[in-house]
């Protein structure tokens, strides 16, 4: 795979760059990433900035509670770093069980899209499990979310939450079409269970058939929890896909 359709999701670090953000960047260059996602980035905006040009380091997407936050900070700091895309990571599952609750979120995101296209940004939404397992008139929530969406909001389709919402990957990146510009790569058993994740490429998900689907779109490397080292697990998950899947 292109080195620069593969990037990896920094929380998968959190307890590394809170303790030593530019270190934890420069493991990562060491082990062949070229494009992070930063988490939460408003308040470290500055050191950032210095640890990714130090590492040649880009950051095409990044994730903030948009719906939470102060736009125009939000939209300063990623402009700062050169995030193109600001990704909301975040919806609790009491707001995607009713048509009502997904209209009134999927405003807010517009809303959110209106301002950040001042700054030459775009937004978009990251999934979890509930917004799959949740039906919406026989679809999946996250589709009925979509169909409420100005045009250039766009999806980081999370893979493995799809699964875990009881959809087949392939099948509701079809339908979600264009809009969906990145993804979230991540395997294990797929279960609820975070601490049951693993490298990419040693668990139950079908890697292989995602990657060679999606060709051209963001593939960005997560754990949200791991059991052993972590920077085991983000080494063999980039190696994975720099090799090349069959």
């Amino acid at each position: 795979m292109p080195s620069n359709d593969v990037s990896v999701q920094l929380y998968t670090l959190r307890d590394h760059i809170a303790q030593d953000l530019p270190k934890t960047l420069e493991q990562l260059a060491s082990i062949g990433y070229t494009q992070v996602e930063p988490y939460n980035f408003v308040a470290r905006a500055d050191e950032y900035a210095l640890a990714l040009t130090a590492n040649k380091l880009v950051a095409p997407t990044g994730h903030a509670p948009l719906l939470a936050s102060d736009f125009d900070e939000v939209f300063t700091a990623a402009k700062k770093l050169g995030i193109a895309t600001v990704i909301d990571p975040f919806i609790p599952a009491d707001h995607w069980q009713d048509k009502e609750s997904i209209e009134a979120t999927a405003a807010k995101l517009n809303d959110a899209a209106r301002k950040a296209s001042a700054y030459g940004i775009r937004v978009g939404y990251h999934n979890h499990d509930w917004e799959i397992s949740s039906k919406i008139d026989g679809a999946t929530a996250l589709e009925y979310f979509s169909t409420l969406l100005a045009p250039e909001v766009v999806l980081e389709v999370d893979t493995y939450w799809v699964a875990v919402g009881g959809s087949d990957v392939l099948a509701l990146l079809e339908s979600l079409g264009s809009r969906v510009i990145a993804l979230h790569i991540k395997d294990g058993p797929i279960s609820k269970n975070h601490k049951e994740q693993v490298a990419v490429g040693n668990g139950d998900m079908p890697i292989d058939s995602i990657i060679n689907s999606t060709a051209g779109l963001l593939h960005v490397v997560e754990l949200d929890d791991f059991e052993g080292e972590i920077f085991d697990a983000v080494a063999q998950s980039h190696a994975y896909l720099a090799a090349g899947v069959n």
